[in-house]
This record gives C-alpha cells, sequence and structure tokens, in this order.
C-alpha cells in the first residue's frame, strides 16, 4: 500500500511538472557548440543541443516559442514569449536555429504546374533560385493560410510559401486554379 502511495505520489509530481509553464528570458544563457548545435543553460541545468520550435510558425514567428531537450520525447524546457526581449547575440543564435528548422522558399514565379496520375509536378522560380518539385494531389499538400497566402508541402515534406498569391501574374494564377 505505501508503495501504491508512493507511485501516486510521484505520478502527480511528474503530471504538474509537465504541466507547468516555464518562461525563459534575459537569465538563460544560449550558446553554440563546435558542431553547430546550441546548449542552453537554464536555472543551473545544462541542456545539451537544445531545438527550437515555433508554436505559431505562420502567424507570430518571433513570439512563443519552445525549446526542448533534444531526443525523440523532446520534453519541452521552457518558453520564450518573445525575441525582442532577449539580447541581441541570443536573438541571433536562436533566429539562425530557426532558420535551419524552418526553411522555407517563397516562390516568386510559377513556369509550370504539371498535373500527371494523382501528382502535381512544380517549376518555380523562389527567392532561392529557380526549383522544381512534386507534390501528392490526394494529400492536402496546398495549404491556405489567409485569402492570399498559401504553403505548399511537397513529396520530400520540403515547404515554399507563395505569401500573396495576387501579386503573381493572371496566367501563374490560372495554374494554381486546382489548388485554390
Amino acid at each position: 500500500m505505501a508503495e501504491e502511495a508512493r507511485n501516486i505520489t510521484d505520478f502527480e509530481k511528474e503530471a504538474e511538472e509537465m504541466t507547468r509553464m516555464h518562461l525563459l528570458g534575459a537569465d538563460d544563457r544560449f550558446e553554440r557548440t563546435e558542431g553547430g548545435f546550441l546548449d542552453l543553460y537554464s536555472q543551473g541545468k545544462h541542456y545539451e543541443h537544445v531545438k527550437v520550435v515555433r508554436l505559431f510558425p505562420f502567424s507570430d514567428a518571433d513570439r512563443y516559442l519552445s525549446i526542448r531537450e533534444d531526443g525523440e520525447k523532446a520534453k519541452e524546457i521552457g518558453i520564450i514569449e518573445d525575441l525582442s526581449v532577449l539580447p541581441e547575440e541570443t536573438v541571433k543564435l536562436l533566429k539562425e536555429q530557426l532558420d535551419l528548422n524552418y526553411f522555407t522558399p517563397v516562390i516568386q514565379k510559377i513556369y509550370s504546374i504539371k498535373d500527371e496520375y494523382g501528382y502535381a509536378y512544380f517549376h518555380v522560380k523562389t527567392d532561392k533560385g529557380e526549383c522544381r518539385f512534386a507534390i501528392n494531389m490526394a494529400n492536402n499538400a496546398v495549404t491556405k493560410l489567409s485569402e492570399d497566402r498559401l504553403i505548399i508541402s511537397d513529396l520530400d515534406e520540403n515547404r515554399f510559401e507563395i505569401r500573396d498569391v495576387n501579386a503573381l501574374s493572371q496566367k501563374e494564377r490560372r495554374r494554381l486554379d486546382l489548388f485554390l
């Protein structure tokens, strides 16, 4: 009975810890490792190879960042409410990690879209250069973020963004009609 009561108490403590939100701020220190990873020193603890995750990647990219431990479970260490209140060097380190994790070329021109056997083959110009990719038409590969903004996920789970559909030519918009 005492063993069971201790297990329940341990479970309650673990549940409380999991649901508690820890806010990270200027007192917490991030460092880049020799291998290019990011370490965190917070509340007397050292966390190696932390991950930076945007909780609202499209609507509030520089606010509410989840800092997580490395590994399969990726337990959350804490949340940064707003990047703008952190020291400039910390912001730079975090933005570098975010740019790696959220690489999303912006489509500037659509040369062609071919629909064959349930796949759409795109040939586009992005802010990172010319590119070809394919999407599965059966999946929800095209997500409308607003009336004008689209995110397209290809077969390799790469993301591409069209920030303003109306900025494209009429011919390019017609090519997108299948997805709108």
